[in-house]
């Protein structure tokens, strides 16, 4: 087995993904599963990606993943993030690359809780006058 080059953790909502890089060509995958049968959507593997494609790195390393909690958005977002801090604990010299582009950014948005005596976060029941 390869040695591990680095790793690093993302979060996204209730997402959380762990994620580790090893030197390779390029080989991705998700929980076991080839990343193309994990995230079907092309979009969002693009988006994952982008911290290999800003660095100029997509075919030098392999990256294992395993996430858990939330949706494929959420689990996309934090692997994004994990990745980000995996290739800055690699290379430190990456990092103000990824910090302008706000890969190394946690994206702090959740659900938002709803309320008492409402419907739903913000909605609230529908008002009668008489």
């Amino acid at each position: 087995m390869v040695k591990e080059l680095s790793a690093g953790t993302g979060r996204r909502k209730t997402a959380v993904a762990r994620v580790r890089i090893f030197p390779g060509g390029g080989e991705w995958t998700v929980n076991g599963v080839a990343i193309d049968r994990y995230i079907p959507s092309e979009a969002l593997r693009q988006y994952l990606r982008q911290p290999l494609d800003m660095v100029g790195l997509q075919d030098k390393y392999d990256v294992k993943i395993s996430v858990k909690g939330g949706g494929i958005s959420g689990q996309s977002g934090a692997i994004r993030h994990g990745l980000a801090r995996a290739l800055v604990e690699s290379d430190a010299n990456l990092r103000e690359t990824l910090k302008k582009a706000g890969c190394l950014t946690r994206d702090a948005r959740m659900k938002e809780r709803k309320k008492p005596g409402q419907p739903g976060a913000r909605k609230r029941f529908q008002f009668s006058k008489r």
